[in-house]
Order: structure tokens, then C-alpha cells, then sequence
């Protein structure tokens, strides 16, 4: 089969497909009887990454597979194809979420002894329905609490192909740098070529942290953590959240 063919018929399914689709699920869309030549498929997939230098979009790979998707620079303009305003996360959720990332598996017992503050359960109920975090199995201890870990969903809207790309917490100065929307820089994040970014509300209630979320979402509950939340240090040892 022709490469330049092959170029084309990656480059559409890629374009077409609603989630990131990996080498295996490239290389099925080619019959057994008429398979496409080994290599030919990562070889498109180089020669198309090569094409977005000069373009408005770039081809990267995510944990889930391969996509297309907005660059930085020009992300700016095409965010205003997005009418909703965005959702503004509590600081005690990038908190929560940043202990999973970077100390997963992680029991919620261990989350509210780092943070110093019982944890309102619509926040992990939040981050589990947002498809960022999933249970993992059980600690081996009196109880057996759930351990939590973060899912490809996480690395994927943030752009990230494994966790190992997680910025080093020493470069985490202020948790308001987080404002996950695929990346962790707010003023250039990029959004996927064809999934239009979402404007899911923030579950938790926290009094503490409403005036963070007012902006966005109204909170959905009036249950609340009711000590103090200390930011977390940046020692190395705790997080601070931040890499579809």
C-alpha cells in the first residue's frame, strides 16, 4: 500500500476519532488481507507530527494514544468557540488532587493527615466522576482503606504520556498556577482539534474556598472541611498539584 495513503487514512482517523487512539487501533484500520507495511503506521505518524510545524494544530502522543490538538500559541483565539466560562477548582481540590499525583496510591486518611483538614467527600466523589482519579486497591492495614490513584483520563487532559512528566515539585511555587485546563500554564493551555473543552461544575462546598469558585459554578453542597487548610510545603516530600 502507498505511504502517502496511509498518511491520509491516519491523519483522517485521528481527526475523526473522539478520544486518542494508540498504534494498535491505527494499525487495525487496515483488512488482514491487505494489511499496512510494518512500520508504516509510526512512520505516518512521524511525517504528520513533521506537516503541524508551520500549522495551527500539533500531533501529540497522551497516555490514552494519539491526537490532534490546539497549540499554545494560538489557543487564545480558538477558545472563544467555547461560550462557557470555565470551571474554577477550589484550592483544597488541586490540594487533593496534587497528593494522588504525586504520591499515589494514597488512602484519604493519608491526604487529610499531609493536609491537616478533613476532606469533604464531594471532592474525591468530584475528582472520581471527572474521570481523574480511581481506586487502585486497599492498604493492607486494620480497616483496609481505599487507595487512590490518578487514571489516563488525568494524564491525558493535561497532556501528559506518563507520570514521570510531572513537573518536580520544587517548580510548584503557588497552587494557583493549577488551573488544570490540559496544561499548567492558564494563559496557553491547549484544548484537543475535536473535543470542545467541558464546563463541569465544582462539587465541593467548602465556605472556606467559595469565593475562589464564585467566578464559576455555584457549589452543589454545604457540607465542609471545618479546620483551616495549610498550603501544603514546598519541601519535596508534599505536593502541590500541577502535564485532554
Amino acid at each position: 500500500m502507498d505511504q502517502t495513503l496511509i498518511n491520509r487514512i491516519v491523519e483522517a482517523a485521528l481527526l475523526a476519532a473522539p478520544q486518542p487512539l494508540t498504534l494498535v487501533q491505527l494499525n487495525g484500520l487496515f483488512p488482514l488481507d491487505e494489511p499496512a507495511p510494518d512500520g508504516s503506521v509510526q512512520a505516518a505518524l512521524e511525517t504528520l507530527q513533521a506537516e503541524c510545524e508551520s500549522r495551527g494544530v500539533e500531533l501529540v502522543e497522551v497516555a490514552s494514544g494519539w491526537r490532534y490538538q490546539v497549540k499554545a500559541d494560538v489557543h487564545p483565539w480558538v477558545a472563544r468557540l467555547w461560550t462557557e466560562r470555565q470551571t474554577k477548582y477550589t484550592r483544597a481540590t488541586l490540594e487533593t488532587l496534587a497528593l494522588i499525583a504525586y504520591r499515589q496510591p494514597i488512602t484519604r486518611g493519608e491526604i487529610e493527615q499531609i493536609r491537616g483538614v478533613a476532606t469533604n467527600s464531594n471532592i474525591i466523589k468530584a475528582l472520581e466522576e471527572r474521570e481523574w482519579i480511581r481506586s487502585v486497591g486497599h492498604r493492607d492495614v486494620p480497616g483496609r482503606p481505599e487507595l487512590l490513584g490518578t487514571t489516563k483520563g488525568f494524564l491525558d487532559y493535561f497532556g501528559l504520556k506518563r507520570l514521570d512528566e510531572l513537573p518536580p515539585l520544587s517548580e510548584l511555587k503557588d497552587f494557583g498556577e493549577l488551573e488544570p485546563q490540559l496544561q499548567f500554564d492558564p494563559e496557553t493551555a491547549p484544548v484537543t482539534a475535536n473535543i470542545a473543552m467541558d464546563s463541569e461544575a465544582e462539587a465541593s462546598g467548602d465556605p472556606e474556598h467559595q469565593h475562589e469558585a464564585e467566578a464559576s459554578s455555584p457549589p452543589e453542597t454545604n457540607n465542609v472541611e471545618h479546620d483551616e487548610e495549610p498550603a501544603l510545603a514546598d519541601d519535596g516530600d508534599s505536593t502541590g498539584a500541577h502535564h485532554e
